[in-house]
C-alpha cells in the first residue's frame, strides 16, 4: 500500500499531465499567449482570481470562455457598464404569488454571479458601488441578499478584464478590491507568425473542437494537493524580504524604494507568492518550491499592489521597472543544508 507522500507525488504527476492536456486543448482555440495561460492555470489551482489587462482584440474573453469549456465549469460573462447595478450581478428578491392560495412570498432570483467561472468584462467601466458587489463573492464565495446568505458553487473564480489605454469614463478599482486578485496579468500583442495564424484561422472555416480535460471536483482536489507542497525556510525568507522591501516605511527599506513607492504590498502578497509558487513548482515537475518560482511570479503578484510615487511616474518609471529593481536588491539566501 502506497504511503501518503507517494500518493501525493503520484497525484502531482497526474496534475502535470492534466495541465499539459489543458494547454494542448486550449491551443486549438488560442494561438500563443502561453505565459498568460500558465498564469491563469496557476491562479485557478491556487484558488485565486485574476485581473487581465490588455488592449481590445487580444482574445481575453475567448481565452476565458475556452478555459471554462476545457475545465467543464459553468461560465457567465458580465459586461460591466456605467449603468450596471449590484442586483444585476448578484440577483434580487422578487415577489411571487401562489396561484392556488393567492399568498405572496419573496423569492430570490439568482444573478449571473452564480456560476463557477465569471468573466467580469471591463470591470473598471462600472461605479465602485457595483464593483463592490463582487467583493463578498470573491472573498467569501457567497452572496448576501435581504439578510440571507447564498453559497456559490465550487470551485469559483472571477477573471476580470480591463482596458489600459482608454481611461475616460472609467472607475479605477479600489485598492481593497485589486488586492483580492491573486494575479494582475498583462496580455501582450502576439508575435508576427502567431498573428498570421490568428488571421488565417479567424478568416476561414476553421473550427476548434475542444473537449473537457478536468472537472470541478478534480480542480478542488488539485487545490488541496498543492497546499501540501513544502516551502524551504530560505524560500520563505526570500518571499518575506521581497514583499517587505516594497514598503517605504519599513526601517530596512532601501533608498530607491522610499523615492519610487508610495505604498507597498501587504501580507496577502506574501501569501499569494507562496501559494502560486507551490502550484508552479508542481507544474514544473517538482514537489518543493524554489526561489526561481517566486521570481517568476513576482510581477503578476506585486504589480497591482504597489503604488508608485509622483516622482516615479514623472520619470517614466512604471511598476514593473520598480519590481525589477526590488528583485535585484533582495539577496538570494543559500539553504543551510548545503553550507
Amino acid at each position: 500500500m502506497e504511503s501518503s507522500d507517494q500518493q501525493d507525488l503520484t497525484r502531482a504527476q497526474t496534475l502535470v499531465s492534466t495541465y499539459q492536456k489543458v494547454v494542448s486543448e486550449l491551443g486549438k482555440l488560442i494561438v500563443g499567449q502561453t505565459e498568460v495561460i500558465e498564469q491563469l492555470m496557476i491562479a485557478i489551482l491556487a484558488s485565486g482570481h485574476c485581473l487581465l489587462e490588455g488592449v481590445p482584440g487580444l482574445a481575453k474573453t475567448l481565452m476565458v470562455r475556452g478555459l471554462s469549456q476545457v475545465m467543464d465549469l459553468s461560465f457567465r460573462r458580465i459586461q460591466f457598464t456605467p449603468d450596471l447595478m449590484p442586483a444585476d450581478i448578484t440577483g434580487t428578491e422578487v415577489i411571487q404569488e401562489d396561484s392556488t392560495t393567492g399568498q405572496r412570498t419573496l423569492s430570490f432570483l439568482q444573478g449571473p454571479i452564480f456560476a463557477q467561472m465569471i468573466l467580469a468584462d471591463e470591470i473598471n467601466r462600472t461605479p465602485p458601488k457595483t464593483q463592490s458587489a463582487l467583493l463578498e463573492a470573491m472573498q467569501e464565495h457567497s452572496v448576501t441578499i435581504g439578510g440571507n446568505t447564498y453559497p456559490l458553487a465550487e470551485p469559483f473564480f472571477v477573471l476580470a478584464t480591463q482596458n489600459p489605454i482608454e481611461q475616460e469614463g472609467t472607475y479605477p478599482l479600489p485598492e481593497a478590491q485589486r488586492d483580492r486578485f491573486l494575479f494582475h496579468v498583462k496580455v501582450v500583442y502576439p508575435l508576427r507568425e502567431q498573428e498570421r495564424e490568428i488571421v488565417s484561422r479567424t478568416t476561414s472555416a476553421f473550427e476548434a473542437n475542444m473537449g473537457a480535460v478536468i472537472t470541478g471536483p478534480d480542480i478542488i482536489a488539485c487545490q488541496e494537493l498543492v497546499r501540501k507542497v513544502p516551502v524551504p525556510d530560505h524560500v520563505m525568507d526570500f518571499v518575506l524580504d521581497l514583499v517587505r522591501c516594497t514598503r517605504p516605511k519599513e526601517p530596512e527599506a532601501v533608498s530607491f524604494v522610499k523615492e519610487l513607492i508610495e505604498w507597498g504590498a501587504g501580507p496577502r502578497a506574501s501569501q499569494y507568492l507562496i501559494l502560486a509558487g507551490k502550484v508552479r513548482a508542481v507544474l514544473q515537475g517538482r514537489f518543493h518550491v524554489t526561489v526561481d518560482d517566486i521570481e517568476a511570479l513576482a510581477h503578476p503578484v506585486l504589480r497591482h499592489r504597489i503604488v508608485p510615487t509622483f516622482n516615479a511616474e514623472a520619470e517614466g518609471i512604471n511598476v514593473d521597472d520598480i519590481i525589477d529593481r526590488v528583485l535585484k536588491a533582495v539577496p538570494r539566501k543559500i539553504p543551510e543544508n548545503i553550507l
